[in-house]
């Protein structure tokens, strides 16, 4: 095993040494705010050199993980929103929080995830893009179906923010992809890398950013973020397993179900509702960058043993 490999299988022990740092030097990472949006670009530029036209296409051609990784988006972390919230006697407000939060569409850190845990790149990029579209009209009426309350998403500010985070430094990797093919392969695992410390820079910024919230956070909201977080992600695995998909496709979804748009939900809850609201959506910020770290790490230390197509690549592996 390289040593670039080794430091790579290591991504959740950085992601979670870091944020542990940014918690007790927080003035280190918080002025780094406005290099988020950057560091997101570079991470899906790198994704997108490992992916082809291909990719896509049969994305396109078998649509099924698609339908069934936004359906159970839609289904899974509403209601176990909601009746988390309701075992947990949380306050309404904190509810209508852990609601929103459950009612948005994935978040690019889903795409992130997907591709350091070996997954289905291609498929968890437009998933991203299906999910917002389709949360249009899903967050606003999910939010009134279970709680009385309407909001107004930004749907120009949310399709917009997709493309320019996701869709075009995707597409402008996939085109270098296109005539440098043979000679970005060898640098796959320096990708990787390049990924992964933006993710755990990231993930620093976002924990000092929050970090008056985390130290005056209550047990019970924190109980019900982790508990939130992991139903996403158990739910979209087990289904997507008792669907009869793969392994990579299993993974894909539950990173697509467990991994939300919560910087939205903080943004909805602070222009419609109340401060305390955007309290689940800003802790959700935090913790889902670090389980999702977390298991990233641990799914990419074990092998897919099914047996895979020759486009492999597009899971960003970095495997001796």
């Amino acid at each position: 095993m390289s040593y670039l490999t080794y430091f790579n299988r290591l991504f959740p022990v950085w992601a979670v040494l870091l944020a542990a740092v940014a918690v007790l030097v927080p003035d280190w990472f918080s002025g780094l705010a406005d290099q988020i949006q950057l560091l997101l670009t570079v991470i899906m530029f790198s994704m997108g050199l490992t992916l082809s036209g291909r990719d896509f296409a049969r994305v396109v051609k078998s649509p099924a993980p698609i339908l069934v990784g936004v359906a159970l988006q839609f289904l899974i972390m509403p209601l176990a929103a909601l009746l988390i919230s309701l075992a947990l006697s949380l306050s309404p407000e904190i509810t209508l929080g852990m609601v929103l939060v459950g009612a948005t569409a994935g978040g690019t850190s889903s795409n992130v995830m997907t591709w350091l845990a070996g997954g289905h790149v291609a498929l968890s990029v437009s998933m991203t893009m299906v999910s917002t579209l389709v949360s249009v009209v899903a967050t606003p009426l999910l939010t009134w179906m279970l709680l009385g309350q309407s909001v107004d998403v930004p749907t120009l500010g949310m399709l917009m923010s997709i493309a320019q985070l996701v869709v075009v430094p995707v597409a402008v990797g996939v085109v270098v992809h296109h005539f440098l093919g043979d000679r970005i392969k060898p640098v796959e695992p320096v990708l990787a890398t390049l990924a992964m410390l933006s993710i755990v820079l990231i993930i620093a910024i976002v924990v000092a950013l929050n970090v008056d919230r985390l130290t005056t956070l209550g047990p019970v909201v924190a109980l019900a973020v982790v508990l939130h977080n992991g139903v996403g992600l158990a739910g979209g695995y087990g289904m997507a397993k008792a669907a009869h998909f793969d392994e990579r496709t299993a993974r894909t979804i539950a990173f697509e179900v467990g991994l939300q748009n919560s910087g939205l939900a903080v943004s909805l809850a602070g222009q419609f509702f109340t401060a305390g609201a955007a309290l689940p959506g800003a802790i959700f910020s935090v913790w889902h960058n670090v389980s999702g770290s977390v298991l990233a790490g641990w799914w990419k230390r074990r092998a897919v043993l099914e047996v895979q197509e020759p486009d492999a690549r597009e899971s960003g592996e970095v495997n001796e």
